[in-house]
């Protein structure tokens, strides 16, 4: 049995059955519906369908991030069973969490002065945060030690290519990503904007495309251009949505199409609705290793 845990948050978005199968730990985030407080996991508490469907109808969301007193309870039970551990946190271009896992930190390593505590920034989001996690539980099962597995994470986080669209610009306008009147003209002249995360691991807009149809196909010729050793890439490729499957599946298609060599079937998550409360239904996202973020 391994003598650290690898950890991580609810908004790494795979399914509560991976990260128990691959020995993953996370903790939960929070989100708000109609007012009613539910933890973040994994669908378990309001399925994403019942979640999305909320959205569609109008009804408001509102996210609320793990505190540091949560992050204390959640380390401590890791640390009283005599172990390390390398938490991997949501990029802090997005939120600011992983400042509330640095203090929990700073308070247990006074009480554990002979444990590790690593806490990664992933500078990842979503099921590319997850791709991450997915990697480093390969590495500690290779016999990897707790130094060897963060040094990876810090070396290699900005390998993690994050692509993604929305057929929805309600959600991008509400959270001040789209202007209202761009939303508006957006909408009427049906155009998807295609977003990545830079290297400081914010969401940031790269093209405006007219059609659905034409995005689905922009966005797997970005993987092209991204991956490591381009259609020859022989890595995990993810992606995630929020209620429109559909669109997924025809991505996935578009991919394995294009990329003969990758390891495994296109695996397709749910975005969770920590996530998702600020993309809103209607999104596709691609996960992939490639070349090094520089901007």
């Amino acid at each position: 049995m391994s003598k650290y845990v690898i950890s991580c948050s609810s908004t790494a978005d795979l399914t509560k059955e991976h990260f128990e199968s691959r020995d993953i730990s996370y903790i939960c985030f929070h989100f708000y519906l109609d007012g009613v407080e539910y933890p973040d996991d994994l669908g378990q508490s309001i399925s994403f369908d019942e979640f999305y469907s909320k959205m569609e109808e109008g009804v408001m969301t509102k996210t609320s991030q793990i505190n540091s007193d949560e992050f204390e309870d959640y380390f401590r039970k890791i640390l009283d069973q005599g172990k390390d551990i390398i938490h991997v946190s949501l990029s802090s271009g997005i939120s600011g969490v992983v400042n509330s896992a640095l203090i929990a930190k700073d308070v247990l390593s006074q009480e554990y002065p002979d444990r590790k505590i690593y806490i990664v920034d992933s500078l990842a989001a979503s099921s590319g945060y997850g791709l991450l996690m997915d990697k480093l539980a390969d590495l500690r099962d290779e016999g990897k030690t707790v130094d060897e597995v963060y040094d990876f994470a810090m070396k290699n986080r900005l390998r993690l290519q994050h692509w993604f669209f929305t057929s929805d610009l309600t959600y991008l306008v509400r959270g001040g990503r789209v202007s209202k009147v761009s939303g508006f003209v957006g909408t009427v002249l049906d155009i998807c904007p295609l977003l990545n995360v830079d290297n400081e691991g914010r969401l940031i807009a790269r093209e405006k495309i007219r059609t659905k149809k034409k995005v689905i196909k922009r966005i797997v010729e970005k993987m092209e251009e991204n991956a490591e050793d381009g259609t020859d890439y022989s890595g995990k490729c993810y992606i995630c949505q929020s209620a429109c499957m559909e669109d997924a599946k025809a991505v996935a298609s578009l991919v394995e199409e294009k990329f003969k060599k990758l390891n495994g079937s296109v695996e397709i998550y749910n975005i969770g609705t920590t996530i998702g409360s600020h993309t809103g239904p209607g999104t596709i996202a691609l996960f992939f290793w490639g070349r090094e973020r520089v901007d």
